[in-house]
């Protein structure tokens, strides 16, 4: 789709993003899923809406292609210009990140851009957000985050991460529209699927506000930097993530607002954990932005519950399961045989 995105006449670009819909098997859970969906969409008006990665569940499923353009078919029922970005879960069966690339920027309301030719994965571009001048006021940034870590089995991580072509390509891409508002970056908002390491230390180290399901956040162990470019950069005041179902909380680190999204598939606990998706605001003139949950049930959330920062676990280390994964590598070494 090529037509512009734009602040409304009250001054405001409203995103809601939907993550880990897994859109698979077509079965009643998941007509329930896109039911409500689409009453959030109702509901909230958005300008835009994002997928944060793990559109589908592709491992297993004959049909992977179905099931993206019944994902698809959610936003474009509404009427509503939207752009995903991939996650691991997309390209595990018989269909590419790239094929389901060019599947989105096929659709109507879809507002992706084609992949920047030398640089890794499939799903980076870069959307402005125009004032009522016509002019750039904003900067959405997409990125395409993998799958897992090629060093996995040298056991350097489990999950991928953003890696330094696709820095560059962000650098350079924020520089170009640095230049063309006169040298002043715009305020940008950045979209990924596997969060950074930095998720990590900001629930660890900082308030925070949501949950998180679990003992850490499944970032990658490898830092390649994206977080520090975006501080050099100046630019990009939120990033918005997915990938752990059971995380839903926000926090400032140095700046930046770091996001999960709420799950819109299902949290895979033992406990009540409603699906939903995040909701996000941006304000012309202003470098800030507002958000809140739009829970399965209507609830709207607003503001969600305070997190002290306690430190980090010894047994957790600042790449989550990395320190645990050493430890049993040691014990296993040092049993007798």
């Amino acid at each position: 789709m090529s037509k512009a995105l734009r602040f409304g006449r009250d001054g405001t670009f409203k995103i809601v993003q939907f993550t880990d819909t897994e859109f698979a098997a077509e079965d009643a859970a998941e007509a329930r899923m896109a039911d409500m969906m689409l009453r959030i969409l109702e509901a909230e008006r958005p300008n835009l809406v994002v997928f944060t990665g793990d559109v589908i569940c592709s491992a297993g499923h004959s049909d992977p292609a179905g099931a993206f353009r019944r994902a698809c078919a959610v936003p474009e029922r509404a009427r509503i210009p939207w752009a995903a970005v991939f996650g691991n879960h997309d390209a595990e069966g018989t269909i590419t990140r790239e094929q389901l690339h060019v599947m989105q920027l096929t659709y109507p309301y879809n507002c992706a851009m084609p992949d920047p030719p030398g640089v890794h994965g499939s799903g980076n571009f870069v959307r402005t957000v125009l004032g009522q001048d016509g002019q750039a006021a904003a900067a959405l940034y997409f990125l395409d985050s993998g799958s897992y870590s090629p060093l996995e089995y040298g056991r350097l991580g489990f999950y991928d991460w953003i890696r330094r072509d696709q820095i560059d390509w962000y650098a350079r891409e924020s520089y170009r529209l640095t230049a063309d508002n006169h040298g002043k970056p715009l305020p940008a908002l950045a979209f990924f699927h596997i969060p950074l390491p930095e998720y990590n230390d900001v629930w660890d180290f900082n308030v925070c506000y949501g949950e998180r399901g679990g003992p850490f956040s499944c970032a990658p162990w490898v830092n390649s930097g994206m977080f520090a470019a975006m501080i050099e950069q100046g630019d990009v005041i939120g990033t918005f993530a997915g990938h752990d179902h059971s995380h839903d909380y926000w926090g400032d680190w140095y700046g930046i607002r770091l996001c999960y999204g709420r799950t819109t598939r299902d949290a895979y606990l033992d406990r009540a954990f409603l699906p939903g998706a995040r909701v996000a605001v941006l304000r012309e003139g202003e470098r800030r932005f507002d958000t809140w949950l739009h829970l399965a049930d209507g609830t709207v959330l607003r503001d969600q519950p305070r997190h002290e920062p306690v430190g980090r676990a010894p047994d957790i280390g600042a790449w989550g399961i990395r320190d645990q994964a050493r430890k049993e590598i040691t014990r296993a070494k040092d049993e007798p045989r």
